[in-house]
This record gives C-alpha cells, sequence and structure tokens, in this order.
C-alpha cells in the first residue's frame, strides 16, 4: 500500500514537473518570438527609412539627367535649326544661279541656232565652190598631163625617188654629224667599256692565267705539304711568294700568283720535294733557292738563244733577262719570246726589202713587247713600259719610239715604228699562233668579202691585215658620197650578225672617179 502511494506520488510529481516545464518553455518561446517579432518590426521600419530615401535620391537624379537630356537635346535642335538655314540660304542661292544659267543657256542655244543656219548656208556655198574647184583641178590636170608628157601615176613615182633620195641624203648628213659627235665622247665610252669587260671577265682570266696545278701521288701527301701546324706550306709561301691552295681537288695543289717566274719556281721547286720526299721548312727553303738559280739560268739561256738566232749583238745583260722571261708569259694562248722573235724576223726581212737597217729593225721586234716582263710589277700599258726599260738600258731612239707607238700608245712617227706595228700584227694573226685553226681563219675571211659583195654597188672586196680590215669598192655612177657612208654602216652592222671574229674588223668604203681615154 504504501510503495503503491510512493508511486503515485511520484507519478504525480512527474506530471506536475511536465506542466511546469512546458509551461516554462512556452513562456521561454513566447518572449523569443516576441523579440523577433520586435526586431523585424525594426528590420522593416529601417528597410522603408532607407527605401525612401534611395527612392528621393533616384527621383533627384532623375530630375538631374532629365535637365541635362532637355539642355542637350535644346543645344542639337539650335544646332540643326542653324544648319537647316544655312542649307535653305545655299539652296535659295543655287536656285539663283540655275535659273540665271538657265537664262544664259536659252541664250546661247538661240545664238547656236543662228549660227548653224549661217553654216548651213556657208557649206552649200562651199559645195557649189568645191565642185568648181574639182572642175577646174581636173581641167588643170589634164592640161598639166598634156603638156609634160606623162601620166600622173608616172609623175608621182618619179616625185617619189626624189623625197626619198632626198630622205637618204638627209639622213646621211644626220648620221655625219651623229657620229662626229659622237667621236668626242668615244675616248672616255670605250674606257667605260673596257673597265666594264674587264670587270666581267677577271675572274675567268685569273682563273685561267694565274693558276698552276701541281699533281700528287696521293692524298696523304697533302697534309706533308701542310706540315705541323701549317709551318710547311708557310714555309712555301715566304719563300716562292706564290699562294698554295689545298682544297678538295683530288690529288693536286694549287699555286696562284701574278708573276708566272715565281709560280714556275714553287711548282718545280714543290715538284722536287715531292719527289724526295723530305719536306721541311729548311729543306723547302734550300730547294727554292737551288730552283731559284736554275730558273735564272734558264731565263737568261733563253733570253741570248733569242739574241743570237736574230743576230742582234749588244743589247744590255738587264734587257736580256727581261727577254728571258717571256718564255714564261703568255699572250691569248701564245708564248711571249716566240711571239718576239717572229716579230723580229719579220721586221728584219721587210726593213730588207725597203732598204732600211736590218738588225735595227730585228732589235726593235725583239724588244717591242719586253714591257710584258714586267707589266706585274709596273703600272701603264705594257708598250709605254717597255719603251722606259729600253731607253734606261742604253736603246736607241728609233728603237724606244718603235716600242712605244706599237699599240699606238704613242703616233708613229717613223718607218721602223710602223714595220713593228706591221710585223706585230702579222705575227698575232697568223692562223694557229692564237689558237685559230687554218681552216676557220680562211673561212672567215672568205665570208667577211662574200658579206660585202651582197650589197649592191659593190663592185670588188678585199679582206686586208689578216681580216682585221676589209676594202669595198663600190660603182661612182650608183653609189653617191652619202650612200657610200651608209653603205658602209650597213655592211658593218651585217658583218657583226653573222660573223664571229677577236677583236674588231674596220670596213672602209672607196668610191672613186676613173677617167679613161687613149690618145691615138
Amino acid at each position: 500500500m504504501l510503495v503503491v502511494k510512493i508511486i503515485l506520488l511520484i507519478l504525480a510529481g512527474l506530471g506536475i514537473g511536465i506542466l511546469i516545464g512546458f509551461w516554462a518553455r512556452k513562456r521561454i518561446v513566447e518572449n523569443q518570438f516576441d523579440s523577433i517579432r520586435d526586431y523585424s518590426k525594426k528590420i522593416i521600419n529601417e528597410a522603408h527609412q532607407k527605401a525612401k530615401t534611395i527612392k528621393k535620391e533616384a527621383a533627384l537624379k532623375a530630375k538631374d539627367t532629365f535637365y541635362q537630356m532637355r539642355l542637350e537635346f535644346e543645344k542639337e535642335t539650335e544646332e540643326k535649326r542653324e544648319q537647316l538655314q544655312s542649307l535653305e540660304k545655299r539652296l535659295f542661292n543655287k536656285e539663283e544661279n540655275l535659273d540665271r544659267k538657265i537664262e544664259q543657256y536659252e541664250q546661247k542655244e538661240k545664238e547656236l541656232f543662228r549660227r548653224e543656219k549661217e553654216i548651213e548656208k556657208a557649206e552649200a556655198n562651199l559645195r557649189s565652190k568645191q565642185a568648181e574647184y574639182d572642175e577646174l583641178l581636173a581641167k588643170e590636170r589634164r592640161e598639166l598631163e598634156r603638156v609634160a608628157g606623162i601620166s600622173r601615176e608616172e609623175a608621182k613615182a618619179i616625185l617619189i625617188r626624189s623625197m626619198e633620195s632626198e630622205a637618204r641624203h638627209s639622213a646621211a648628213k644626220v648620221l655625219r654629224k651623229i657620229e662626229n659627235e659622237t667621236k668626242e665622247q668615244a675616248q672616255r665610252k670605250a674606257q667605260e667599256i673596257l673597265a666594264l669587260a674587264v670587270k666581267r671577265y677577271a675572274g675567268d682570266y685569273v682563273a685561267e692565267k694565274t693558276v698552276s696545278v701541281v699533281s700528287l701521288p696521293n692524298e696523304e701527301m697533302k697534309g706533308r705539304i701542310i706540315g705541323r701546324e701549317g709551318r710547311n706550306i708557310r714555309a712555301i709561301e715566304a719563300a716562292t711568294g706564290i699562294d698554295v691552295i689545298i682544297d678538295d681537288t683530288p690529288e693536286a695543289v694549287i699555286l696562284s700568283g701574278f708573276n708566272p717566274v715565281r709560280r714556275e719556281v714553287a711548282k718545280i721547286a714543290l715538284e722536287r720535294l715531292i719527289d724526295d720526299g723530305r719536306i721541311h721548312p729548311a729543306r723547302i727553303e734550300e730547294m727554292v733557292e737551288r730552283v731559284n738559280r736554275e730558273i735564272e739560268a734558264s731565263i737568261k739561256e733563253a733570253g741570248e738563244q733569242a739574241t743570237f738566232d736574230l743576230g742582234v749583238h749588244g743589247i744590255d745583260p738587264e734587257l736580256v733577262k727581261l727577254i728571258g722571261r717571256l718564255k714564261y708569259r703568255s699572250s691569248y694562248a701564245q708564248n711571249v719570246l716566240q711571239h718576239s722573235r717572229e716579230v723580229g724576223f719579220i721586221c728584219g726581212m721587210m726593213a730588207a726589202e725597203l732598204g732600211l737597217n736590218v738588225k735595227k729593225a730585228k732589235r726593235a721586234g725583239l724588244l717591242h713587247d719586253i714591257g710584258k716582263a714586267v707589266d706585274h710589277e709596273m703600272e701603264g700599258p705594257h708598250a709605254l713600259i717597255g719603251a722606259e726599260l729600253a731607253k734606261k738600258y742604253g736603246e736607241s731612239a728609233d728603237v724606244v719610239h718603235a716600242i712605244a707607238a706599237h699599240h699606238e700608245e704613242v703616233q708613229p712617227e717613223t718607218t721602223l715604228a710602223v714595220l713593228v706595228q706591221a710585223a706585230d700584227t702579222l705575227s698575232g694573226a697568223r692562223p694557229g699562233a692564237r689558237q685559230e685553226m687554218l681552216e676557220s681563219y680562211v673561212k672567215r675571211l672568205e665570208d667577211l668579202e662574200k658579206i660585202a659583195m651582197s650589197f649592191e654597188g659593190v663592185t670588188k672586196s678585199y679582206a686586208i691585215q689578216a681580216g682585221r680590215e676589209i676594202r669595198i669598192m663600190v660603182e661612182e655612177k650608183s653609189v653617191d658620197d652619202d650612200h657610200a657612208f651608209l653603205l658602209c654602216k650597213d655592211i658593218a652592222k651585217k658583218i657583226e650578225k653573222e660573223l664571229s671574229y677577236p677583236g674588231q674588223i674596220k670596213v672602209t668604203v672607196i668610191r672613186e672617179l676613173r677617167a679613161v681615154d687613149y690618145a691615138k
């Protein structure tokens, strides 16, 4: 019973506690709800105040923007109004100008209509007068044909021939004038052309004329020629004055230099060193010195042999050495020493035929190209260099002048100088002397004469000076002086077009009147 009461009391206490807790919690929730409601009201009130503030600011900003837009609109409207007024004024002025132009146009149209009527009347009168003129002209032409005894076509042909002849004469005179003016600038132009030719062909000339090739037994020899750190090749170049070029050319070494004597010394010395096998600086210097002595002896011997063959004595020993050096010089593949000997022989023969001093002629012929022995060491044409050398070593004034004048750097003034010129030309132009075959040489001369004979009025043609000049005889009656001038130009142009030849060819047209009669 007691337990039941205790349990009931506990249950009653729990119920009362639950009721009290529920009531307390309800009160707490109500208090929190009231607090939240008050806070929400406060936030809403603040939002209302802020919204009112934003609304007022937006209204003010909108009023300001509207005011600015209104001002801009009024300003634009004013500008447009001014532009429209300006355009209206310009249109009004243009309308006035247009009215004036229309009035002027109407006046001009009336004036043109009046003139058109006058022109129609004038044309009618002109047609009637033209008919009268044509009738009179036809009558006059018939009268002229009757008086002259020739038809209109015949008279026209005569007039055309006369005008053509006159035009050819005028053209020839103009050509003469142009040629005379051109000759004044010929020297300068020739120098420019020569300079350009030298520029274009210098590379080919250097490659062909200033290089010697030494064959090697094997590729290993190149390394021995170079030597340790290049000491052997430097020793060769220092001793000979010649550049040694070792490139990819198989089993060959190239020697390059303008001095043909030094190049020959270097070539012989290098060939002997290769055969000997001992290649070092001391051996190189010894071998080069030995070859130098041999070449000097060979040069002296060649010079003495040339003077002996020609029977020329008393030449200074230094000149004899220079003559011998020509053995290692070539011109257009022709050996200069051999060429000089030929010129000496030819000069001697011609001097004998003319009754001149044969020995002096041979002497001048032999020495005429002596300048080529040192032209790589001295500046100037080889003819003038040779004249200076001959004068220096005691040659006579006639010989010195003949040497200087053989290429006309100096005008020839003596018979000996002319003989040297002729002999030099003959030796150089000899078939085969400068790599020209006899057959091609003869064919070129025949073609040259054939070209000249193909022109009307030519009676004879002769190729002279070994094909360097052609003389053409023309008929005196069919070719006048002016026509001869034009004919010379035409022949020269045809030769340039159809022939291949070295140097230049001089074309000379000869027209002469010969009166022949017989006394009986």
